[in-house]
């Protein structure tokens, strides 16, 4: 383990098939104003909003209704929110959904309070919180982002065609985190790959970075191991409990600040999908899953140990007769071949880019200096005519 590092996670996590038992009690710590916040409705159809608001007024809570949270939040929709939140003068930001719907409760949570624009302050100039922040408690109905456990919140902005991810600090995390896998059962398979494919790069983003013996890789190495295992269960059994627990399980594991630690990190992949889902609105998954492999070949020489371990630690690849070339070669063959069994988009066209859109695409990716070789426009350019 290299470097020094300071580790905090505060989030109490419940989880389980009774873990919504416990929203409750979490409740009662907070103040009797609560803002629900949820998506485009699955939670009605599903019955759990019924179940919410059962409990939010048994526990003699006003409620503020703040749902339409898109899958890409927008800094309009946050705008919005924080006005409810400071209307209502709001005391805790229930969030009930996926990824996105946790990622906007956090950006409403720093910004209602934030005496100048947020996304100026937070989004551009990445500064820190210094005002007063609404505590977050999160109900999980998708997996992937692993926003229920972390400080991430990605924003996205149109009239600016940016969408960028600020990593808050601790004091952001939500205060609790209720986690029932069945409450995944209703995605379609579409949303549930996706979600996958985001815990897969969360994970190989941190790990394709240094080259010490760190323990963090061989947590990695595991995490991507079982979800591997896992997801080719779920694609065709999608209501099999053990597997969509620990998707669930890795799924948070994957990017709650565990594996970053004592590494550099390599978040690439994520700042080119990001640019793309500025401009598409295309699911986050699968602007990361129609990237990834041309983004790989292309750093794989400057890290060609890590990617000869990741073939034969990850893809049990033989190594006997065979070159680090060979070897590493065939453990991205192995995942790009995995990654089509699970019916991800493996180009951006399917995204729908189109020629026109690359330069300014190139233009919103930030570059970024943890992984193997930092990249030049030229280069993203490449990866992204690869990926056409």
């Amino acid at each position: 383990m290299l470097g020094n590092f300071y580790y905090s996670n505060p989030t109490k996590l419940y989880f389980g098939e009774d873990a919504l038992q416990n929203l409750e009690a979490e409740l009662q710590k907070y103040g009797d104003t609560v803002q629900l916040i949820y998506g485009g409705g699955s939670i009605k159809k599903s019955g759990l909003y019924d179940q919410i608001i059962e409990i939010l007024i048994a526990c003699g809570k006003t409620i503020v209704e703040d749902g339409g949270v898109m899958p890409n939040p927008t800094i309009k929709k946050v705008y919005d929110g924080c006005q409810k939140a400071k209307e209502n003068d709001v005391d805790l930001l229930l969030a009930v959904g996926g990824g996105s719907v946790c990622d906007y409760a956090k950006a409403v949570s720093v910004s209602t309070w934030c005496e100048e624009d947020p996304w100026d302050k937070y989004y551009l100039r990445m500064e820190d919180v210094d005002n007063r922040i609404i505590p977050v408690g999160c109900v999980l109905t998708m997996v992937g982002t692993g926003s229920e456990m972390n400080g991430g919140s990605v924003i996205t902005n149109h009239e600016q065609k940016l969408k960028i991810g600020h990593v808050f600090g601790d004091n952001v995390f939500p205060k609790f985190a209720i986690l029932n896998p069945k409450l995944t059962y209703t995605l379609p398979k579409w949303q549930m790959v996706s979600g996958i494919y985001d815990i897969m790069n969360h994970i190989t983003e941190q790990y394709f970075s240094g080259d010490d013996d760190n323990t963090t890789d061989y947590i990695a190495e595991g995490l991507m191991r079982s979800l591997i295992h896992s997801s080719r269960i779920a694609v065709k059994d999608p209501e099999n409990y053990e597997a969509r627990s620990n998707i669930m399980w890795t799924a948070t594991w994957a990017l709650n600040t565990l594996l970053d630690m004592g590494k550099t990190t390599d978040w690439m992949v994520h700042m080119i999908g990001q640019s793309i889902g500025a401009y598409t609105d295309a699911t986050h998954g699968m602007t990361l899953s129609a990237v990834s492999i041309p983004y790989y070949r292309a750093i794989c020489p400057y890290g060609l140990q890590k990617f000869k371990r990741f073939a034969m630690n990850v893809w049990d690849v033989n190594p006997e007769g065979k070159t680090d070339e060979e070897i590493a070669d065939e453990g991205l063959k192995a995942m790009e071949s995995w990654m089509r069994e699970l019916g991800l988009v493996m180009n951006i066209r399917e995204l729908g880019v189109t020629e026109d859109m690359l330069p300014g695409i190139v233009k919103g990716t930030f570059i970024l200096d943890g992984g193997y070789k930092v990249l030049t426009e030229d280069e993203i350019m490449e990866i992204l005519k690869e990926s056409m």
